[in-house]
């Protein structure tokens, strides 16, 4: 069109002659040539498409040397490696985890043999080091993991890399201000997951732009093809629904992909999706698009592979491409300085809510450290997060009802010790969070969670709002540290240390109100629990936490009055559970414990001064106190009698002891 309008200024376009045509449509090619070579040079797009095939040559190679792995899906994402890490991306190979550098999950973690042989093209990992795939002593591990100092994450357990890339992107735009950009890369498979359209709508809520989703559309799943297979159009429509700039690829164009990149960096306002149509296992013979090859070495076909890969190749390298330089405009910090900007201030007797504490305190902590930043799901006015909200609006992240994408936007915050990140909701719905939280303790976050409305003292919510697993899930956790906080001294204190110990961490708050039983100056320590009532007669140790603590020490006064005393343990934390306090504490009561808990009885406290005492040759009795059945609805006084874990209850169970 654009030649034919001007031709014809010139009068019957027929009567031109063929040469002046030739001419005109020669001089258009020359144009259009010279466009394409000053935005991609036809020199760096052969380069890219031979790292592409090296890097298929070094997933072929690492899967056959350890006998397992992934080498067809790598396959698929070869091109879209070799464009991010070697035209796209500005990255430090001394140092991978730079502040200002861009980041990149790969969501689709079973493909780390691509990665990896990426990461050995760059310069990052020695050559050598690819064939120790998945070796018990190598650092290449089966699914990438921060072990590695050029990973941020953990992946590998699908559908969450994109909540955690957006954690990330949402700190670069908001926190940082800083330039660095975020890639995550997503099977088709694993947009299955409502998790990965979670991250889509926070994505597009906050217009992280600088957030590039790569949605890899191979078309086949593990054991059958994906759900869309190649139906391109559904993916880009969903995505643009979702209020992403969402554009198709050829996945194996590394003209389109540069493009798409490209358009990406340009688009404001709107994180980006690219949907790249490619094909499993591409380049090896008998392989591509075929099922029945995921997660499996190629075997008998592997040299034919290796072959035809090979012949693709134009030069070999070394390439000698460097990464874009670095723009070293992320701020530093310091996390490690955070504490209570002032004391405790509270009367003994006093009566406060512990999940109110909990707004107070993290306000305290931030006056401190500017890089707090507190998250919530839509209950910041149950949980109290409100209070941080109100007091420093530009450092609280509203995830809206979506638990477990609040988790991973926390995890991805916390990502490179870039700020102290406190996610809050209802306790019982962290447990749809637990696959991430999990995850998060393999990515060696250093992500606090804290859950309010615990048990059945909540009252009349009834049993869906009502956290009685909560213990049992995150003492399951190997880096985690779990607080029980029992009034307002303690829970200022518990989330201060939160704040400053290394891994996960949960904290239980409660919504009743208890009362102030410690004085403003108690100090608190991870692992030491409090002696609260003692005496040199004391005939039965009853441990309690929380709204159980309050119980405890009523049953307290009323055995006494009938001469009967009892010692009163206050643990603290339930991991690490204070073993030495516990079996002193048995020991001076002839081996008689009551535990009582607001929680279910497996996975809570009595199971974890069980297993403190487990070990001990005297002979101990325990009685154990706990929700034993689905709960209903009702006064939480009343529930808690109903359910055995009342202070009537205790009494009883004392008295049965003795």
């Amino acid at each position: 069109v654009h030649i034919w309008q001007p031709l014809s200024t010139f009068g019957n376009p027929d009567r031109l002659s063929l040469q002046f045509l030739c001419c005109i449509v020669r001089l258009s090619e020359f144009f259009c040539c010279t466009y394409v070579c000053q935005n991609f040079k036809m020199s760096n797009i052969q380069e890219l498409t031979d790292i592409a095939n090296k890097i298929r040559i070094h997933s072929v190679e690492m899967t056959t040397a350890a006998n397992s792995g992934h080498p067809t899906s790598s396959a698929s994402i070869a091109e879209i490696l070799s464009c991010l890490y070697f035209d796209e991306m500005r990255y430090s190979v001394e140092f991978p985890r730079d502040p200002s550098s861009d980041r990149l999950i790969l969501s689709k973690g079973h493909a780390c043999p691509g990665l990896y042989g990426a990461l050995a093209e760059a310069g990052i990992i020695p050559f050598e080091q690819l064939k120790t795939l998945r070796k018990v002593d190598s650092i290449l591990e089966g699914h990438p993991t921060p072990r590695q100092n050029y990973i941020d994450v953990a992946t590998g357990s699908l559908g969450q890399g994109l909540s955690v890339g957006a954690g990330m992107a949402y700190c670069g735009k908001y926190v940082d201000k800083a330039s660095y950009r975020t890639y995550c890369i997503i099977g088709d498979g694993e947009s299955a997951e409502g998790s990965i359209w979670e991250a889509c709508a926070f994505a597009s809520y906050y217009k992280l732009d600088n957030l590039v989703a790569i949605f890899d559309v191979n078309r086949l799943g593990q054991s059958q093809e994906a759900s869309l297979e190649h139906n391109i159009d559904i993916y880009k429509a969903r995505l643009a629904a979702f209020g992403f700039n969402a554009l198709v690829v050829d996945g194996h164009s590394i003209e389109e992909i540069l493009a798409a990149l490209k358009n990406a960096r340009e688009t404001k306002d709107k994180p980006t999706a690219l949907i790249l149509k490619t094909f499993k296992g591409r380049g090896f013979p008998d392989v591509e698009d075929k099922l029945d090859w995921h997660g499996k070495p190629l075997g008998p076909k592997a040299e034919a592979a290796l072959k035809a890969v090979r012949s693709l190749i134009k030069n070999p390298g070394p390439h000698g491409i460097k990464p874009k330089p670095i723009v070293n405009d992320a701020p530093k910090v310091d996390i490690s300085k955070i504490h209570l900007s002032e004391p405790p201030n509270y009367k003994l007797g006093d009566k406060h809510a512990t999940r109110k504490i909990y707004g107070d305190a993290l306000v305290k902590l931030g006056k401190t450290n500017a890089r707090l930043i507190a998250m919530d799901g839509d209950t910041k006015n149950s949980t109290f997060s409100l209070t941080y909200k109100k007091a420093f609006t530009d450092r609280y992240v509203e995830c809206f009802i979506a638990e477990q994408n609040l988790i991973g936007v926390g995890i991805g915050m916390a990502c490179r010790d870039r700020n102290v990140v406190f996610c809050s909701t209802f306790a019982c719905f962290l447990t749809r969070g637990f696959d991430q939280i999990r995850m998060g303790a393999i990515s060696q976050t250093n992500c606090n969670f804290v859950g309010s409305h615990a048990g059945v003292s909540i009252g009349e919510d009834g049993p869906s709002q009502m956290a009685l697993e909560d213990f049992a899930m995150f003492r399951s956790i190997p880096t985690a540290t779990c607080f029980y906080p029992s009034d307002a001294v303690s829970t200022e204190r518990a989330i201060e240390l939160a704040a400053q110990v290394k891994g996960i961490t949960f904290t239980r708050t409660s919504r009743p109100a208890t009362p102030v039983i410690y004085a403003n100056d108690e100090k608190f320590e991870i692992g030491k629990g409090k002696l609260v009532r003692s005496s040199d007669t004391d005939k039965v140790t009853v441990i309690g936490c929380g709204v159980t603590l309050e119980e405890a020490l009523k049953a307290y006064d009323i055995l006494k009055t009938e001469g009967i005393n009892i010692r009163v343990i206050d643990p603290f934390t339930l991991k690490p559970i204070d073993k030495e306090l516990l079996v002193a504490a048995a020991t001076a009561t002839s081996g008689k414990v009551v535990t009582v808990e607001d929680h279910y009885p497996e996975g809570g406290l009595g199971e974890a001064v069980a297993g403190a005492l487990t070990e001990e040759t005297r002979q101990i009795t325990i009685r154990r106190l706990a929700v034993r059945e689905v709960p209903r609805s009702g006064p939480g006084a009343v529930l808690m009698d109903m359910f055995g874990i009342s202070a009537r209850a205790i009494v009883e169970a004392v008295k049965s002891l003795i």
